[in-house]
């Protein structure tokens, strides 16, 4: 009896972002944030839902509708200024992660465990909506950040990321002997099954996570958050224009070795309009068809 029955990819909307930030040209972010004239096209904001036997389990939790619908979501002054040039969101009514998962035909009172890659607005949105038995997920790292200074001007709403009666369980990944994982050597057993191991993947921000799925009778899948905004860039080490950009590259040969060792992995990102066709691919392909 496999542990995992399902995955599923849901979008609590869309982004747009500016194209220096899908794919660094190399110029400061504060150069290109304050410069640059083009938004990309509208790309998802992913979800992404497995069903473990011991309840949901959760990669991200998606967009706040309340950012476009509240006008004091949003800081002022400077660091509202640079929100502004940031990203445009479009989250419809609908749209909420409660109401998507009620499409997949789930309930969000299922949620078991909600894994949080990075603590950027548009991967926490859905915590005010979770119950408040699931357990929250997050690099330690990743919630030090949270209360330094300027933690605002890094893209940390702390006033979204504090939510009254919601607490996260800070991890750690520790050093593990596991030859299928290389080149990554620490880990977090999410479920402790071996099905879902938390892998660090730092340099978009310095706690960022990606999700390793391996399952019986599923293909491995590797859910990395903001690592890539699509899998062609990835595979050309061309990394996004957020973040510490040798980290970056640095996370990203390792994603490829581990891609490399696993060709039948389906690469997930959390921004990537290929993502449900991808799965839907390897699900079939692994004789897995998506249900």
């Amino acid at each position: 009896m496999r542990p995992i029955k399902r995955v599923t990819v849901v979008s609590t909307g869309t982004v747009q972002i500016r194209p220096e930030h899908r794919e660094t040209n190399g110029s400061p972010l504060w150069w290109w944030l304050n410069t640059s004239r083009r938004w990309t096209e509208p790309l998802p904001i992913n979800v992404y839902v497995i069903e473990h036997d011991e309840g949901l389990v959760l990669f991200d939790t998606g967009q706040d509708r309340r950012s476009v619908t509240d006008p004091g979501y949003f800081p002022g002054g400077p660091a509202g200024h640079l929100y502004r040039r940031l990203a445009k969101f479009d989250v419809p009514a609908g749209a909420t992660l409660t109401e998507r998962l009620r499409d997949q035909g789930y309930d969000i009172a299922d949620v078991r465990v909600a894994i949080v890659s990075h603590l950027h607005q548009d991967h926490i949105g859905g915590l005010r909506e979770l119950p408040r038995s699931a357990h929250i997920l997050v690099d330690a790292n990743e919630l030090a950040e949270v209360d330094k200074r300027f933690a605002v001007f890094a893209g940390l709403l702390r006033e979204h990321i504090h939510v009254p009666g919601v607490s996260f369980t800070a991890v750690t990944p520790h050093r593990v002997e596991d030859p299928a994982i290389a080149p990554f050597t620490h880990a977090h057993d999410v479920m402790g099954d071996g099905s879902l191991l938390l892998l660090p993947t730092p340099g978009h921000t310095p706690g960022s996570m990606s999700l390793l799925l391996r399952a019986q009778g599923l293909p491995p899948m590797l859910f990395v958050g903001d690592v890539t905004y699509d899998v062609q860039r990835l595979a050309a080490d061309r990394i996004p224009g957020v973040g510490d950009l040798s980290g970056l590259h640095e996370v990203t040969h390792r994603v490829n070795m581990l891609a490399a060792r696993h060709p039948s992995m389906p690469i997930l990102a959390a921004h990537d309009p290929a993502a449900p066709g991808l799965l839907a691919t390897a699900l079939r392909e692994h004789g897995t068809m998506p249900v």
